[in-house]
């Protein structure tokens, strides 16, 4: 018992420390309410930005229909799919990941609000 009692506040901390939250759809839907006047998630349709729907697997400036900046394509050339990491990355800071986009939403704050809006895209993806 005293070893369980020693470690699982080592295990939690470590746990907040590595940014381990779990996804929450519904959060997300909320937290994706500061995306909404660029993109859809839902339906494909384009805005001042791509249509997300089916985002997760897809090959980054891809999205038929929508006229991406050069950086944006050459980071899909690149190899640049969107997947849980590569999403996680691009939501807390775009322009670090590629820079000259388009895009010009500076970011997410919290690590539990890009993996709240990464499972709401995930509902309208088939290729997780």
């Amino acid at each position: 018992m005293r070893v369980f009692t020693a470690l699982f506040p080592m295990s939690l901390a470590l746990a907040v420390a590595s940014g381990a939250f779990a996804q929450d759809a519904e959060l997300g839907q909320k937290v994706f309410n500061k995306c909404k006047a660029c993109h859809v998630a839902d339906q494909e349709t384009n805005r001042v930005g791509p249509s997300l729907k089916g985002v997760i697997g897809r090959t980054a400036g891809t999205y038929a229909g929508y006229s991406y900046s050069p950086a944006m394509k050459e980071a899909g050339e690149g190899g640049l799919v969107w997947n849980d990491e590569s999403l996680t990355n691009y939501l807390r800071k775009p322009k670090d990941v590629v820079p000259k986009t388009k895009m010009a939403f500076a970011g997410l704050k919290t690590d539990e609000d890009i993996a709240n809006v990464i499972a709401y895209l995930k509902q309208f993806s088939q290729n997780q």
